[in-house]
């Protein structure tokens, strides 16, 4: 299983989106300080996840929704659910 998962700063309010077979671990290691893209935002919240059933299709899916940043696809997707 693997998701795709949305994070936002709770220092800055930026969002990082990206996808994993184990979601906790990986918020985990975002929150550590040992992700050098994120390392300067923590802490992180977990406020939306979508899980696949193929590598792939999450990594299709986390690419579509890159390219909705900032976007009012992005904020749609974000008002639908899917919250953790």
């Amino acid at each position: 299983m693997f998701a795709v998962y949305i994070l936002q700063s709770q220092l800055n309010k930026k969002y990082y989106v990206g996808f994993t077979s184990n979601i906790f671990d990986r918020v985990n290691h975002h929150n550590s300080g040992a992700n050098k893209s994120t390392r300067s935002g923590r802490p992180w919240k977990l406020i939306y996840k979508e899980y696949f059933s193929h590598k792939k299709s999450a990594w299709l899916r986390e690419k579509q929704i890159k390219s909705y940043k900032g976007g009012e696809a992005f904020k749609k997707l974000l008002d639908t659910g899917g919250v953790a």
